[in-house]
């Protein structure tokens, strides 16, 4: 361990003769300035050993293996991992290609990933499940606009919507996974996507009664 090493600095102040503490209180420096030399000690960092940051261990501490002991082995492994598909919300998953050889995905299955979804609902149609969700827009034109707006958000994930314009201002959009006569993952993820889309400026306005 190095040595305690240490430097002194000297410095003058000029201060002036006080004779009495009344002259001290009641003049200001009538007389010649002293110099007055004094002498700063500069100390190094062992003289504060502990106090800040870390130190080197002793050698009775490295033959103990402490750091293994108290730190973990030094040659530990870190790993980033990646979230699975579990861990990501529907909306930041991607659709997978569906096997028509895959069963569709039973009742409880959809009841428990139907809590994730907003607005859809369970329909049980032609011996298969389906989901559905409806909006009601403030016009026709909102309806077009609502429907490119799907368009957009679905053409990525190669699993379509069925979507159907409803005069005067109704949008319905329904999915299920025909390959294989049912619901499947895809269905939900393609859902939770439809459920970002931005459609408040497409809805009717609510009247505010004074």
């Amino acid at each position: 361990m190095a040595s305690t090493s240490a430097a002194y600095l000297s410095l003058s102040l000029l201060l002036p003769p006080v004779s009495s503490p009344r002259h001290h209180l009641l003049t200001a420096f009538p007389y010649p300035s002293t110099r007055v030399s004094l002498r700063t000690r500069a100390v190094s960092a062992d003289d504060f050993l502990g106090d800040f940051g870390a130190r080197d261990p002793f050698p009775a501490e490295i033959a103990s293996g402490f750091a293994e002991k108290v730190l973990g082995n030094v040659d530990t492994e870190h790993k980033i991992l990646i979230p699975n598909a579990s861990a990501l919300s529907l909306a930041q998953q991607d659709c997978s290609p569906v096997s028509p050889l895959q069963p569709p995905m039973s009742p409880d299955d959809a009841t428990a990933l139907l809590k994730k979804v907003v607005g859809w609902r369970l329909l049980d149609e032609e011996g298969g499940l389906k989901l559905r969700c409806l909006w009601k827009l403030k016009d026709f034109r909102s309806g077009v606009e609502l429907v490119n707006r799907i368009y957009k958000v679905t053409e990525a994930t190669g699993h379509f919507p069925s979507l159907h314009l409803e005069e005067p201002n109704q949008v319905r959009a329904e999915l299920w996974t025909s390959s294989i006569g049912g619901l499947s993952m895809n269905d939900f993820i393609v859902a939770a996507k439809i459920d970002g889309i931005r459609t408040s400026d497409l809805a009717p306005r609510k009247r505010v009664w004074a």
